[in-house]
C-alpha cells in the first residue's frame, strides 16, 4: 500500500507538470534535439526568465538534462528511466511503453 501511494503520489506530480501549456511545448521542441534557452525563447516568443524557470522546473522533475558549452546552457530529454514518476507511469502503463495525448506521446524508453 505504501508503494501504491508513493506512485500515485510520484504521477499526480508528473500530471502537474505536464498541465502547463508552456512546459509541454518546451518538451515538444526539445524532441528533436537539445536546444539553447535563446534559440527555445525565440521559437516559443516567451522572455528568458519564463522559459527557465519552465526549465529548472522539467529539470527538477528528471524531464530534461542540461550540459554547459562555455557560456551558454544546452537542454535535452532526459531518458528518464530512474526517476519516481517513469516507475509509477511503468506501473500504470503495463505493458505497454507509451501513453498518447493528441500530438503529445508519454512513454518510456526500454531497459537496456
Amino acid at each position: 500500500m505504501a508503494r501504491q501511494n508513493r506512485d500515485l503520489k510520484a504521477l499526480a506530480e508528473l500530471c502537474h507538470i505536464l498541465g502547463d501549456r508552456t512546459r509541454l511545448r518546451i518538451l515538444q521542441k526539445l524532441q528533436k534535439d537539445e536546444v539553447n534557452v535563446t534559440t527555445l525563447c525565440n521559437g516559443l516568443k516567451l522572455p528568458q526568465p519564463t522559459v527557465s524557470r519552465h526549465l529548472a522546473i522539467l529539470r527538477m522533475a528528471g524531464l530534461v538534462e542540461n550540459r554547459r558549452a562555455g557560456k551558454e546552457i544546452f537542454y535535452s530529454l532526459s531518458e528518464y528511466r530512474n526517476s519516481p514518476a517513469a516507475t509509477a507511469l511503468r506501473t500504470m502503463l503495463g505493458k505497454s511503453t507509451a501513453i498518447r495525448i493528441g500530438p503529445i506521446v508519454i512513454g518510456l524508453a526500454k531497459k537496456k
